[in-house]
């Protein structure tokens, strides 16, 4: 790999000479010359720049000194027949650097041209006329959506990224693979070292605990907490089939999703809790009602009972009364298709609680190990579609909810959120302990004709679980 950088401020790249990459130069992994482009120039003051054509502030590199010094060095023979040359030219105006496009360079190219561009640029004739030249590709990158004076340190940065990227100057190959933007696909998980202890901050305990399998699921969790937290593009393009269970769980944590049996190579997104407020979002809520409300209903209940209940209290009409009615809440989450996934649908009594409750309220329900409890916040509805149970899209519903629900009783003094749920039901029982419930007492719920026994539980009405 050769590497020939033109700057009118060469000294600025000595630091090539400095550590692995300098290395790497005198061990002939990489050939790095440095031109200065003024050896170019004929005139005595050794002039690289004149006006802008057509107005303007600053001045512009000449076409026809570049195009004398990169023909040096494309004239250079690499010894192949078919060399890759890549003209590389920094500027604002460029394509973002990537990984991808490092580790690319580094394994297909053979000459790597950096043009080190100052004052207002490079004559766009330049890119132009190299771009027409065959065995030359022109590559315009940036650093990052900032300017810079000039181009050599997008120049240093390129050939340290690719440099390290070729066979033999990094020592660990290993490395390459772990490190943030690698091959795993994420930002690497926080290093520490000895000591142990300083100013008050502690290495985390588990990675002197000796036990390497925990070791790892930690270092892997933290490089996904930290990929969701700060770059979420690229969690959104990781390869669905490379994440296990305890991965989607962790990125669960952070509000990154798939159905439970997603297909293969779907990639995880982000569903947006929403809180309707226009009539028009009724009929998304009414259609996904109908479809979960039978799952919940205890075997042996007739499809009438069903199909009544679901008409009175489950119908466009009805959301559209939820939606614009005072005291309910209706809590909605949608994919990134943007349909509707998960809702939840809650009434607030009137007051502080103390009354106004739906018929059937536990009004004698006692926590286990808490004061009497009275009707104060009823979760009436609270369902994900079928391909989302056990995804974990829950806690992201739940979580919305009781944050929505924490507003709207802000003055109360203890509030508590109860729900019922059928008692054969133990799924939807595991669910809503795992999310903070506890039972509480019993009530009888009827679906059309049918009597229903349904489990009461209960929790304070909080944004933890």
């Amino acid at each position: 790999m050769r590497f020939d950088i033109f700057s009118v401020f060469p000294s600025y790249l000595n630091s090539l000479r400095l550590s692995l990459v300098g290395k790497a130069t005198e061990g002939g992994s990489i050939d790095i010359q440095v031109h200065d482009l003024r050896d170019w120039t004929e005139d005595r003051h050794r002039t690289v720049d004149d006006t802008p054509v057509g107005g303007g502030a600053g001045m512009v590199m000449r076409a026809d000194i570049w195009g004398k010094a990169l023909d040096t060095a494309f004239d250079a023979d690499l010894g192949t027949d078919s060399p890759r040359r890549v003209l590389a030219i920094p500027t604002p105006a460029g394509y973002p650097l990537t990984q991808e496009i490092c580790v690319d360079l580094a394994e297909r190219c053979d000459q790597i041209v950096i043009a080190c561009g100052r004052y207002e640029g490079i004559d766009a004739r330049v890119a132009s006329h190299y771009e027409k030249l065959e065995g030359v590709e022109v590559f315009e990158f940036s650093l990052g959506d900032y300017v810079l004076n000039g181009g050599e340190v997008a120049a240093l940065a390129l050939v340290e990224a690719v440099a390290r990227l070729v066979p033999g100057v990094i020592g660990n190959p290993e490395s390459l693979v772990e490190e943030s933007h690698g091959s795993a696909g994420l930002l690497e998980y926080p290093s520490y070292t000895r000591p142990l202890d300083w100013r008050g901050e502690s290495v985390p305990a588990i990675l002197t605990s000796g036990d390497h399998g925990r070791v790892a699921r930690w270092q892997r969790d933290e490089a996904l907490r930290k990929t969701a937290l700060r770059r979420p593009d690229m969690i959104a393009a990781l390869e669905a089939a490379d994440l296990d269970r305890r991965d989607r769980a962790a990125l669960g944590q952070h509000g990154w999703y798939w159905p439970k049996k997603a297909e293969i190579g779907m990639h995880p997104f982000k569903p947006v809790a929403e809180i309707p407020t226009n009539t028009d979002a009724a009929g998304d809520y009414s259609e996904l009602a109908a479809r979960t409300f039978p799952d919940a209903c205890p075997k042996g209940m007739s499809d009438a009972d069903i199909q009544a209940f679901i008409a009175k209290n489950l119908s466009v009409e009805a959301f559209q009364n939820y939606i614009s009615s005072e005291g309910w809440v209706l809590v909605g989450v949608r994919d990134h298709d943007g349909c509707l996934i998960a809702y939840s649908l809650c009434l607030v009594p009137e007051g502080d609680g103390a009354a106004g409750a739906d018929e059937g309220a536990p009004v004698d329900a006692e926590l286990a190990d808490g004061p009497r409890i009275g009707p104060l916040v009823e979760m009436s509805k609270f369902y994900l579609d079928r391909p989302w149970r056990g995804s974990g899209l829950a806690g992201l519903l739940m979580t919305a909810t009781l944050q929505e629900l924490a507003s709207a009783t802000r003055s109360w003094e203890r509030p508590y959120v109860w729900l019922g749920t059928n008692r054969g039901n133990s799924r939807a029982q595991a669910l809503y302990t795992k999310l903070g419930f506890e039972p509480v007492g019993s009530r009888s719920f009827l679906v059309g004709e049918q009597n229903n026994e349904d489990i009461v539980m209960a929790r304070t009405l909080d944004v933890t679980y």
